[in-house]
């Protein structure tokens, strides 16, 4: 028996990766346990463990960490919490293998909890970069760094992980692991899903909104996410719009939805399950906002992205998005843009370099076939290379 812990705390971050999960979960020879934490215990974020509950997972622990408080500290603050509470909780369980995705602080605690306790660690989507200044960036690279294996999304970034002194026979190039939930959605005619959120007329054309505050951007973010409803407003463009996530600066973009909140052009929400998102999703005009979602993940539909503000700059993506500035003008320009049936042409023939939709199968037959161990020790020297 293959003895695994995953961590997550967000939606965000369990949506990308529970295909895998499930496949796991599934195998008789392997024990899958969760440790979530954070928003996914927290019901002004949708209180989101019951959608790990309702895919049949296994929690090994649910541990309440969230300091819910607009400051640059919270989040660090909840991680120390997430420390304290989760290395005795894995130490007791002895797993063979740690998985961790992405860049949120979390993430980092998964990683070091499985250095010092030299267990193996999984990490997906390293070596992906932008240059937003996003403290999200360089938690990334962190987390490189401490974990033992990698599973990452293409060519490029198996190389920026060698750059940075990893060996390439830790890296594993499997395709972003978040497209394979558009490949395996397919709509149901037959369900009413617009009814079942309440919405009885309208919103027979719409966009999805996504727009979460940054650090460096807590000041103007409040200003770009009012600027993106009053132009979609003006533009008589319905749209469903998240609430945002637990970053520094979210509570004025949640006093903004609230004064939003009775405006019959925009439908809020928290959470959705996974079938309506992705239904809203590939209905959907255009994505816009500043989730890596329509960076990574709009081109699997396809449907053009708009990045509003410094999130996601330089990160590669494809002919289907447009960066633009927070403010109303560049805004308007953008959606007038992606609305062209010229520019939407060209949108439905790309192809999303990110991956074919097919990654957790990828990453399944890996950790079935590799014993982990010996990946834990990290003994090379990153001047190997150099000094040769």
């Amino acid at each position: 028996m293959k003895k695994i812990i995953a961590f997550s705390s967000i939606r965000s971050d369990y949506d990308l990766m529970s295909k895998l999960y499930r496949l796991l979960n599934a195998d008789p020879e392997i024990d899958l346990r969760l440790i979530v934490s954070g928003a996914h215990l927290s019901k002004a974020y949708g209180y989101t463990v019951e959608q790990v509950k309702a895919d049949g997972l296994k929690i090994l622990a649910a541990l309440h960490t969230l300091v819910d408080a607009d400051s640059k500290a919270a989040r660090i603050k909840t991680a120390s919490r997430l420390l304290d509470k989760a290395i005795d909780i894995a130490a007791r369980f002895k797993p063979d293998l740690v998985i961790c995705a992405g860049d949120r602080e979390d993430m980092m605690i998964a990683a070091l909890i499985s250095g010092y306790l030299q267990i193996p660690c999984l990490h997906f989507f390293g070596g992906d970069h932008t240059a937003d200044g996003n403290i999200d960036n360089p938690v990334r690279h962190a987390i490189s760094k401490l974990a033992s294996v990698h599973m990452v999304s293409t060519e490029e970034h198996k190389r920026r992980l060698i750059s940075m002194g990893e060996q390439e026979k830790r890296i594993f190039v499997i395709g972003s692991i978040a497209l394979d939930k558009f490949r395996d959605h397919h709509m149901d005619r037959n369900i009413n899903w617009k009814a079942s959120l309440g919405i009885k007329q309208g919103f027979s054309s719409f966009a999805l909104v996504i727009f979460h505050s940054m650090v460096g951007e807590e000041r103007q973010a409040p200003k770009y996410f009012q600027n993106i409803l009053t132009v979609l407003k003006a533009k008589n463009i319905k749209a469903f719009v998240s609430y945002p996530n637990t970053d520094p600066g979210n509570k004025k973009l949640i006093a903004i939805i609230e004064k939003h909140k009775n405006n019959k052009h925009f439908f809020f929400y928290k959470n959705l399950s996974r079938q309506v998102f992705l239904n809203i999703y590939k209905q959907s005009l255009f994505i816009i906002g500043n989730s890596s979602s329509g960076i990574l993940e709009a081109a699997s539909i396809p449907i053009p992205a708009v990045n509003v503000g410094l999130r996601q700059i330089s990160r590669k993506s494809g002919r289907n998005v447009l960066f633009c500035s927070g403010n109303s003008t560049q805004i308007n320009k953008a959606i007038t843009k992606v609305m062209q049936p010229a520019f939407r042409r060209r949108v439905k023939r790309i192809r999303n370099f990110y991956g074919d939709g097919k990654s957790s199968g990828r990453a399944y037959a890996i950790i079935k076939k590799y014993d982990f161990k010996k990946f834990v020790l990290k003994t090379e020297d990153p001047l190997r290379k150099v000094k040769k």
